[in-house]
């Protein structure tokens, strides 16, 4: 009764109401659900500098590592290579890290025990203990961290998610990945959970630290191979830099300018893994949108700024990419898997995506440099991400008989009713596109095919740069 006397006063506009309401919570809610049980938030107990560990591993009153105050920097991305110049800071005081101590610490019998857990913590055996400390080096850091850290509890060491305060000393791996807490030798993972799905918990001992902002905190993925030196910011002088070779504790440090300016590379045609490696070279950051890093096979089609801009050490470069192996989009947005961002394993192997086998692609086949390596981002199909239109007529060079009559089946575009695997890397160098009517070459050799890409927003030169002036 009360449900028809609400009808009759609220009328049929009333009614459209709350029926088009009724069907968008019904629409969104297994959405929303959804999302949540992909991403849930992770929980992250705050780790203060200069907060002793109520479990360490190591006594940390016998002064096995020194935190220091130094101000957290901005990164741009949650996400950072471990080889990223300026992602870590030095300081000419050799002592932050005591290598030998607790080298001599984890060897003695008569902590054994204590090395069994440690070691198994970071994979090792106790018999590797040695070798693998002295391939560690010491750093401090200068960005709010996450990571995997550990306790020692009841002879095992357990494992919690932490976020270490910018200024902690820690060793890091040939990677540039944190492995131990220096003050309390506790063994440090990867963070693997969403930089930007985290609940950070403070307590009384360690309390919100001023400049902390949730959306600037890090975790830091392997930098895709062995690192021989890394490129530190001196956290007291930060117009000096420091150069340290990897499992050294600053005794070969050598120091240079972090004023003096490096020009941008030109990085269109490269692969992501080589487009990182020659930035790092130059003493720059490689940025990119979204929360993942793109795969290392992606084409980068522009950068942000363009190449010979002059920047300072440590400053970012963002680029643009299309295809890769985990790209749904060729639209030249950095990002590639931007939901599964945390994942490590999508920036190292993009393995996920099929081999440039059977693409029977012969229309291009004498001018597609980047086939062999793009066809990895077989997700993305049809549009290349520089050509705002597909070659709906994609045979109007004078190439027409091999792909059409191949696979009628793939719905519009002709040149992409290849196999997922031919489109993404014609992203960069698909001739149709970039002349459909005035070039009837055959597709010209696309030197550079995707430079006309959007360059991805956000100049990136901001933050980073600062923490040289800090």
């Amino acid at each position: 009764m009360a449900l028809r006397v609400f009808v009759h006063r609220a009328g049929k506009s009333g009614i459209r109401k709350i029926t088009v309401l009724s069907v968008i919570v019904m629409v969104l809610s297994p959405m929303l659900s959804g999302c949540d049980r992909d991403a849930p938030w992770a929980a992250v107990r705050a780790v203060a500098s200069g907060v002793p560990s109520l479990a360490p591993f190591f006594d940390e009153s016998q002064g096995l590592g020194r935190d220091q105050q130094v101000r957290a920097r901005t990164a741009h991305g949650g996400l950072q290579q471990g080889d990223t110049p300026g992602l870590y800071g030095g300081s000419k005081q050799p002592t932050i890290c005591d290598v030998v101590r607790l080298k001599r610490f984890l060897t003695d019998p008569a902590n054994e025990r204590k090395a069994q857990a440690w070691a198994v913590a970071l994979s090792l055996t106790t018999d590797r203990i040695p070798d693998y400390l002295d391939r560690l080096t010491p750093v401090l850091l200068r960005h709010d961290t996450l990571v995997k850290n550990h306790d020692y509890k009841k002879g095992k060491a357990v494992p919690f998610n932490a976020l270490l305060q910018t200024g902690i000393a820690i060793l890091v791996d040939t990677e540039g990945l944190p492995a131990v807490k220096c003050s309390c030798g506790n063994p440090l993972r990867p963070f693997e959970g969403d930089t930007t799905r985290i609940k950070v918990e403070f307590d009384d001992r360690n309390e919100e630290w001023k400049g902390y902002e949730k959306a600037s905190v890090v975790a830091v993925r392997p930098a895709g191979r062995e690192v021989e030196r890394l490129a530190l910011v001196d956290v007291h002088e930060p117009d000096r830099g420091i150069d340290r070779p990897v499992g050294t504790t600053g005794e070969d440090d050598t120091a240079f300018d972090t004023r003096a300016r490096r020009s941008v590379p030109d990085l269109t045609g490269k692969t992501f893994g080589q487009a990182s490696r020659h930035l790092v070279g130059e003493g720059l950051a490689v940025a990119y949108g979204g929360g993942g890093l793109p795969p290392d096979d992606a084409r980068v089609t522009a950068s942000d700024p363009p190449a010979g801009t002059e920047l300072r050490f440590g400053e970012y470069v963002m680029v643009s990419v299309a295809g890769g192996s985990a790209s749904g989009d060729s639209s030249g947005v950095t990002s590639t898997p931007p939901g599964s961002g945390p994942t490590p394993q999508p920036t190292k192997d993009p393995t996920s995506t099929p081999p440039p086998s059977p693409p029977p692609s012969s229309p291009s086949s004498p001018s597609s440099p980047s086939s062999p390596s793009s066809p990895s981002s077989p997700s993305t199909s049809t549009p290349p991400p520089s050509s705002s239109a597909p070659p709906s007529s994609n045979p109007p060079p004078t190439s027409a008989p091999p792909p059409p009559p191949k696979d009628p089946t793939s719905s519009s575009p002709p040149a992409s009713d290849t196999p997922v695997t031919s489109p993404p890397p014609q992203t960069t160098s698909s001739p149709p596109t970039s002349a459909p009517v005035t070039s009837s070459v055959p597709p010209p050799e696309t030197s550079v095919p995707a430079t006309t890409d959007p360059a991805t927003g956000a100049p990136s030169t901001g933050e980073p740069a600062s923490p040289t002036n800090a």
